[in-house]
């Protein structure tokens, strides 16, 4: 199931086209995760500026089977990059916790998500939680809060983006358009 922060309003093909056509660039970032996988569309126009196209999060009900799991981010994510056709992927690189079960099953949904981006040609780059920090806030180090925080002012929204897998998933875009 995807919930999208925007909605449909910047996912019709022509919009895309004319993006395209104008110069500008479109970045999916993803935050990987098993129950919530966070998905951010940003938009770098000319001249660097960044804007935000849509962003939510897929989730999966903890009640499935791993592998039913990986199958629904497949399909999700699928359906996100042919709905928005973006010139890049960028996803988190697995930050290793305490809780080496979760990392592992974390590390299986990121295997499917750069697969199913691998599945549609999409270039894919990877950032550390480090470098998404330091790309959005100056601050390697920064709190969730204050990455959010500026999320919320480098694309000018006009709140937090909710699910936190969304507004980490946009700070990854964000990274990558810094990158670029």
């Amino acid at each position: 199931m995807v919930q999208d922060g925007l909605g449909d309003l910047f996912s019709s093909p022509g919009l895309l086209a004319v993006a395209r056509m104008t110069g500008k660039r479109l970045i999916l970032g993803i935050d990987p995760g098993i129950a919530d996988t966070g998905f951010g569309l940003v938009q770098v126009g000319n001249g660097g500026q960044l804007s935000c196209l849509e962003y939510g999060s897929i989730k999966t009900g903890p009640k499935k089977e791993l592998v039913e799991r990986l199958e629904i981010l497949n399909a999700e994510l699928a359906r996100i990059i042919e709905r928005h056709d973006p010139d890049l992927v960028a996803v988190e690189e697995l930050f290793f916790s305490k809780n080496v079960k979760t990392a592992l099953v974390v590390g299986q949904a990121r295997g499917v998500i750069l697969l199913t981006a691998k599945q549609h040609n999409k270039r894919v780059v990877e950032f550390t939680p480090l470098q998404v920090k330091q790309a959005v806030s100056t601050y390697g180090k920064a709190g969730k809060q204050q990455v959010q925080r500026m999320v919320k002012l480098l694309l000018n929204l006009k709140e937090i983006p909710k699910p936190d897998d969304a507004a980490d998933a946009l700070a990854i875009a964000i990274c990558s358009a810094n990158s670029l």
